[in-house]
């Protein structure tokens, strides 16, 4: 009889498997991640590029991730910081033109022009724009106003106008109180820079205080008269920097 052939069974080493399904795991992954990045809003999609352009450049953004949701984008502080300190940089460029132009025209007594962290500040005094107890602009300094809203219109921030009055108590046919005087004034001088400057009027806010908040003392005449004003404001849209 012939033998018959022992077979031998030999084991196939497996250890491949494990690094393999590894890898379609991870391929699984890429077009999970690769598809949902399809669906992304392009504004979103487009954020994330300028952040990881500024990570790879050594800026200083920062992701939020939240479950279930796109990766959010928050603006870095030192974006923060140059956006401010370019609006003060134009801000301050203004406060000198508009200085130069009020000096010029020989009304530096009664309009004064401030920088601080609410933003630009033009004060002029109600002599330089009414008659008294009215509120039709003057038509004497109707000039300046327009240049200063040629000015004002190089930034496109928001603008409030705010009116005020002296302590003494009026009741006219126009007007029953101050509340109604410093309303219609600001009022009037938003309607010049709008109608007559070509300003946006979206751009405006309008606020009456009548007497009650006053810059000097009631009791004198000088005072009265730096009380009876009209403010205009160029409002920041950073805060100023430390």
């Amino acid at each position: 009889m012939s033998k018959k052939k022992q077979h031998h069974e030999e084991h196939v080493d497996e250890s491949w498997l494990l690094p393999y399904s590894d890898l379609l795991t991870l391929l699984l992954a890429l077009f999970i991640v690769m598809f949902a990045i399809s669906q992304v809003d392009k504004v979103k999609l487009q954020q994330l590029s300028e952040s990881f352009k500024e990570i790879f450049a050594g800026g200083a953004s920062f992701l939020e991730k939240e479950s279930d949701q796109v990766v959010e984008l928050e603006p870095s502080s030192s974006e923060n910081v140059s956006a401010s300190a370019l609006e003060q940089d134009k801000m301050a460029d203004i406060k000198k033109q508009l200085e130069k132009e009020i000096y010029e025209s020989g009304y530096y007594n009664n309009v004064k022009v401030n920088l601080d962290k609410e933003g630009l500040q033009i004060v002029i005094q109600d002599v330089m724009l009414f008659a008294s107890g009215d509120a039709e602009i003057l038509d004497a300094f109707s000039p300046l106003l327009l240049q200063i809203g040629k000015m004002l219109n190089g930034m496109d921030n928001d603008i409030k106008v705010v009116g005020h009055t002296d302590d003494r108590p009026i009741h006219t046919e126009k007007f029953r109180s101050n509340w109604e005087l410093s309303v219609i004034r600001a009022i009037n001088v938003m309607n010049f820079l709008v109608d007559q400057g070509g300003m946006n009027p979206e751009r405006f806010s309008v606020q009456g205080y009548g007497q009650y908040s006053p810059i000097s003392d009631n009791t004198i005449e000088e005072g009265r008269a730096e009380n009876r004003r009209v403010e205009i404001f160029l409002l920041r849209k950073y805060p100023v920097a430390e």
